[in-house]
């Protein structure tokens, strides 16, 4: 095996040395990455689980009846589930369970939680995945969402009453038991009194909302995958929002959807070429070269470790509707197992630098890099120069100016128990230089294991605050979220929120605005859903492993530095596992819907994706603004907003800043402002990010979308017409 990986690495070599070999550029990213994905298709890669299949087919024909040979049955059967194959796996495990309790004499509880999660498996394939509706596994199950074929969560059901009653602490099953009661019909009705768990079909928070409804199927997104990012935005510049997913396995490709102006999304992914490309867990969008186009950069080896070695990958846009890997070209080729990054101009020469934290461990050492924009369409790695070549197992990263000195700083979270605010202290030779300030900003205090992480001001008061979530559990992610559900304490990680002191340091808020909950989120972001002005998020929750059925979550900003759950009322808590997050008026009425990518990190996990959209909370009024940098970076990344008006007689203002948003999803670079019940905007005020040059709007009407360009004195307003997203009907999507 070792002598087929140097060859197989050898190739990649001269794969990439040899620029001109290929006709088509993209050619040869694709070739690397088809070597990488052979390489890296052995047993002992965790989600590599075809090879796992075949070895343990080769060690069960080898071996006498006997614990040893059942004992690599059970694992073949976790290996067929992982690898989609449900009903063999089923057929597999129970087998081998029947076998061994004729030797043993007695039930195996961890043997019978691998039956039950394949079960539960089962009852989802036949169900969610093979007649998906908008209702599937969305928590309440109901309605449509109830299982037509019900011998799974049945037979789930059988062997999790028989998992409590041999440990009735066991809250992993208990959780499991409700939600499989639940999926057919029969939640809270049915559930044994001493394993309900009340009120999950609940919001607990004393406040609710509209519900969204998921229109992604009707409007052409059909496509099923793992688990992976999306970015949304408008890539041909007609105006209208475009979606972008990736699969995190090089088994799955990239889809590009061109929004069609008349409520559809085609597919473009063949014709643009992005469905060559495959592989990437998270995505992150700018015009790094300062074309007018968005350019797209793929991050990918995340939580794989050595089999993370992986090229990201830099898409430029053409233009005409095509990308072209320009990775090798432009100097980003590296092949360190990532999926937190983000652009912005580190060194304020008006162009967008990039910033890469990459996942090391105890056994891999890959240090964090930060590639300067060298204005002719190539970078240089300065992180060690910078002093943020941070080395740790990073899983997100954000940057903004949070001190207010002009200056872009940066944050990082991870699963080495460490978070780091990196303070910019200024450009030197045109490298910024980095300290290590998290002990003096009061940010050392909880050492978790953290994964999402962004700033924003969530209180608008000018300054930006930081959240991060834990992923931190002692037991099992489902046994964590059934002791939350009871009320029963636990030592799993919360939610942090860090509110911004002016001074330097933070305040951990996390408890007084409602926050300190466990969820266990991976890919999450944040927008405002009923254009009050106030941020709320929503966290794409779980893990690989299967029973983690935990719901995505909804949070509403109360305005008063509280946040109130609305996942139950919003129709948005999928069960299914939550990765990229976009936050964006899709339809064009005002209102900010919300898209995530839903599947797994195995082979047969795979989901449909979600676009929830908005029915209109409120007649609440709105601002979108689309700025361009002049001299400052074209895509604006870093500019100030500060928009001021009037509320029922008392004064407002709402702050942000132009990013994509929050970790592991990339929300368009426009910006989408809610005013509340505000007639007349009094000022718009925009703070540019190369030197800090300010201006100034006055009296402008609301609802409307406008221009904003550095230096003109004069916005223009961008006239886009509503479309109407079809909630019922076909679910048909054009390939080209």
């Amino acid at each position: 095996m070792k002598i087929k990986q140097l060859i197989l690495l050898f190739i990649t070599c001269v794969l990439i040395q040899s620029c001109e070999y290929f006709s088509n550029p993209n050619d040869k990213m694709i070739k690397i990455l088809e070597s990488r994905k052979m390489m890296y298709n052995v047993k002992n890669n965790p989600f590599a689980s075809k090879a796992e299949v075949i070895y343990y087919d080769s060690i069960i024909k080898s071996s006498d009846e006997g614990f040893f040979k059942l004992h690599n049955e059970l694992n073949k059967g976790n290996a067929l589930l992982k690898l989609g194959k449900e009903a063999e796996s089923v057929s597999t495990l129970e087998n081998a369970i029947n076998r061994m309790k004729k030797i043993d004499g007695k039930d195996n509880p961890q043997s019978l939680k691998f039956l039950a999660i394949a079960y539960m498996r089962l009852g989802e394939k036949q169900n969610c995945v093979n007649y998906h509706n908008p209702e599937s596994c969305i928590i309440p199950i109901q309605k449509n969402g109830v299982h037509i074929i019900r011998q799974g969560s049945q037979k789930a059901i059988e062997i999790y009453k028989k998992l409590l009653d041999i440990n009735p602490n066991d809250y992993e099953s208990r959780w499991l038991l409700n939600i499989a009661y639940m999926t057919i019909g029969a939640y809270p009705s049915d559930v044994p009194k001493k394993w309900l768990i009340p009120n999950l079909n609940k919001d607990n928070s004393g406040y609710s909302i509209k519900p969204f409804v998921d229109v992604a199927a009707n409007v052409g997104i059909i496509s099923k995958n793992m688990s992976g990012g999306v970015i949304v935005d408008d890539f041909n510049n007609d105006n209208y929002l475009d979606i972008v997913t990736s699969d995190w396995s090089l088994n799955g490709v990239m889809h590009y959807y061109q929004n069609d102006q008349k409520g559809k999304y085609i597919d473009y992914s063949k014709a643009s070429e992005i469905g060559r490309f495959k592989g990437g867990l998270s995505m992150i969008q700018a015009d790094y070269d300062n074309d007018g186009d968005a350019d797209i950069f793929v991050m990918r080896g995340a939580w794989m470790r050595k089999f993370g070695r992986q090229p990201n990958s830099l898409l430029r846009n053409n233009g005409d509707g095509t990308f072209t890997d320009v990775t090798i070209k432009s100097g980003l080729y590296s092949e360190f197992p990532t999926q937190g990054g983000n652009w912005n101009d580190f060194n304020n020469d008006g162009y967008l630098d990039l910033f890469i934290g990459n996942e090391s461990s105890d056994s891999e050492s890959y240090p964090s890099e930060l590639y300067l924009n060298n204005q002719d369409g190539t970078f240089t790695n300065v992180a060690h120069a910078a002093k943020c070549d941070v080395i740790g197992y990073i899983k997100g990263s954000t940057s903004a100016d949070y001190d207010n000195d002009g200056d872009i700083d940066l944050f990082l979270s991870g699963m080495n128990k460490k978070k780091i605010l990196l303070k910019n202290t200024g450009i030197k030779n045109g490298i910024p230089h980095f300290i290590d300030v998290t002990d003096q900003a009061g940010l050392a205090g909880i050492n978790v294991m953290t994964f999402p992480t962004w700033f924003w001001d969530y209180d608008n008061d000018g300054w930006q605050d930081i959240f991060v979530c834990g992923y931190q559990f002692l037991g099992s992610v489902a046994g964590e979220t059934a002791m939350e559900a009871l009320n029963i304490p636990n030592k799993s990680s919360k939610m942090y929120l860090y509110r911004n002191n002016h001074d330097g340091t933070f305040s951990d808020v996390s408890k007084v605005s409602g926050l300190s909950k466990t969820v266990f989120a991976m890919g999450s972001n944040f927008g405002d859903i009923d254009n009050d002005g106030f941020l709320d998020m929503y966290l794409g929750t779980g893990n690989p492993d299967y029973a983690s059925l935990t719901p995505n979550r909804l949070f509403r900003n109360m305005g008063d530095g509280k946040f109130a759950d609305v996942t139950v009322s919003a129709r948005v808590g999928n069960l299914q596992k939550g990765h990229g997050i976009a936050f964006n008026d899709l339809d064009n009425d005002g209102d900010t819907d919300i898209f995530i990518e839903v599947g797994g990190a195995y082979n047969g996990d795979f989901f449909n994706n979600s676009l929830y959209l908005n029915p209109g909370q409120n007649n609440n009024r709105w601002i979108k603004l689309l700025l361009e940098g002049t001299d400052s970076n074209r895509s604006a990344i870093g500019t100030k907003i500060k928009v001021s008006f009037k509320e029922k007689g008392v004064s407002r203002s709402v702050y942000r800043i132009v990013n994509s948003g929050g970790s592991f999803g990339a929300s368009a670079l426009r910006m989408e402002i809610g005013i509340g019940q505000a007639t007349v905007i009094d000022q718009i005020e925009i703070t540019w990010p190369k030197n800090q040059k300010k201006q100034v709007f006055k009296n402008i009407q609301p609802n409307q979308f406008i221009k904003i360009i550095e230096g003109e004195k004069n916005f223009s307003k961008i006239n886009i017409k509503k479309t109407v997203f079809p909630t019922v009907g076909a679910k048909s999507s054009i390939c080209i």
